[in-house]
């Protein structure tokens, strides 16, 4: 699997492209953010876009979360939130790959997005050689219950903390979010996967140049109703999914700023899965142009993170 050094010498990418005849009404690129006499700092001082990424072994991964158009003509913040990341100790060591889609209709939800990712991950470095070893094993329940611990956990440590942010305003609901994590083991041998979901957006896979939800050949129900499930209040809802993945995958956790339009529109899907799932790891720059992929109505905050895997012939 070739590494793109990104795009020939003097060409600009421009504005992100667009599906369909029309782009967008609304303009793409940053507009007005709160301010910081607003009263909410972490709203103030999100960035409008995140770019991450990070290459271990054999796997190397993408990740981007950019403010919806909605928001930013609106002058809100970016309510998604991500991480990539690297957990257990050398001779366990895991990525995880970690997204979370602040609920709109709840103000203080790119708190909870935040903290959830970043509280979760650092739950999971604490359980990273048990969790490493179920999966090894494949002991789906005891993979099951260690995801609800660890979500769990992260919901009863956080929750103090935003009673003392809210004060007698605290309500959960202000702060209701989804929370999608991949764990991949970074060893090759190794070939189990384990997703914990609570929420719409979640995982999908692309294989043979087609777009799967989950890790199935065709398309199952969704793991969970979205109408209902989102943390702090469904912490005890935990859905986990193990599965095997070939080194030709190429495996995708995003919100539903993106997992919406790929199930909606076959040009948006394709267009995708022709950037994405060649066998090449394009450019972190390329990576976040192509992200951007515009279609009307879908404003949303988009965040999306892919790993790609060199297989046992491929050059490094």
């Amino acid at each position: 699997m070739a590494e793109r050094t990104g795009p020939e010498p003097g060409v600009l990418r421009g504005v992100a492209e667009h599906i369909g005849r029309q782009p967008p009404s609304y303009p793409p690129y940053p507009r007005a953010k709160p301010s910081m006499r607003s009263g909410d700092r972490l709203a103030a001082l999100a960035p409008d876009m995140l770019l991450d990424g990070i290459a271990v072994g054999r796997l190397t991964a993408l990740g981007v979360s950019v403010r919806g158009d909605s928001h930013r003509w609106q002058g809100q913040c970016r309510q998604d939130s991500m991480a990539i990341a690297r957990i257990g100790p050398p001779d366990t060591e895991m990525l995880v790959l970690a997204v979370a889609d602040g609920v709109s209709s709840a103000g203080r939800s790119h708190v909870a997005s935040r903290d959830l990712v970043h509280q979760t991950v650092a739950n999971l470095d604490e359980q990273a050689e048990t969790l490493h070893r179920a999966l090894r094993e494949r002991d789906e329940p005891q993979l099951n219950g260690l995801a609800n611990k660890i979500i769990g956990q992260a919901v009863g440590e956080l929750r103090p903390k935003w009673r003392a942010q809210a004060g007698d305003r605290y309500d959960d609901r202000d702060h209701a979010t989804t929370l999608h994590v991949l764990l991949v083991p970074v060893l090759d041998t190794i070939r189990e996967r384990l997703l914990l979901s609570v929420g719409d957006g979640g995982l999908h896979v692309c294989r043979g140049g087609a777009w799967t939800r989950g890790a199935q050949e065709s398309e199952p129900a969704p793991l969970l109703d979205p109408r209902t499930a989102a943390l702090p209040g469904s912490y005890d809802t935990v859905e986990t999914l193990l599965f095997s993945s070939a080194p030709a995958d190429v495996l995708m956790v995003a919100t539903d700023g993106m997992t919406g339009p790929l199930h909606q529109e076959r040009e948006f899907a394709d267009r995708l899965a022709g950037h994405w799932g060649r066998g090449e790891v394009p450019a972190p720059s390329d990576f976040l142009w192509q992200a951007q992929l515009r279609a009307k109505s879908y404003d949303d905050d988009r965040t999306v993170v892919c790993l790609w895997e060199r297989g046992p012939g491929d050059a490094d």
